[in-house]
């Protein structure tokens, strides 16, 4: 019984989204590390920057790759967009917080508070992505 439900939240779908999460956290964290690192930017500034270069790779694969939401109407793409951009804006400040509390607060080396929160930020985009963005419609027929 358990192994079933295992099986349905593993599938090919889930390992798809979970690789190109790892992509997206890898765009996340080297524009991050870059910002900071070589240009001086200021670590808030760097995860800003970070995050929206982040979010359009993400938007793009997921939609083209794990969802396969290949309906690109433009009431669709723009409903799919803005809720995209809606859940990231959610998760965004649940990890600006997280790096604010730890690094500023607590005094936790910046890179390894990044690392942790991003496993949390992947988990929460993928449950908006999966039963909010790109949601299968129902075909009535």
């Amino acid at each position: 019984m358990m192994k079933d439900k295992i099986k349905k939240i593993v599938n090919y779908e889930t390992m798809l989204y979970i690789f190109f999460g790892i992509l997206t956290t890898a765009v996340n964290f080297i524009v991050y590390t870059i910002c900071t690192n070589y240009l001086g930017i200021h670590y808030l500034g760097s995860n800003t920057l970070a995050f929206i270069l982040a979010v359009i790779f993400a938007f793009i694969t997921n939609k083209i790759f794990v969802f396969k939401s290949h309906d690109y109407k433009f009431k669709v793409l723009m409903f799919e967009f803005i809720s995209f951009l809606g859940a990231r804006i959610v998760s965004f400040g649940m990890d600006t917080l997280i790096m604010f509390v730890f690094v500023d607060l607590f005094m936790i080396n910046d890179l390894i508070v990044k690392i942790l929160s991003n496993v949390l930020v992947v988990i929460l985009n993928y449950f908006f992505s999966k039963f909010i963005v790109f949601k299968k419609k129902e075909v009535n027929v």
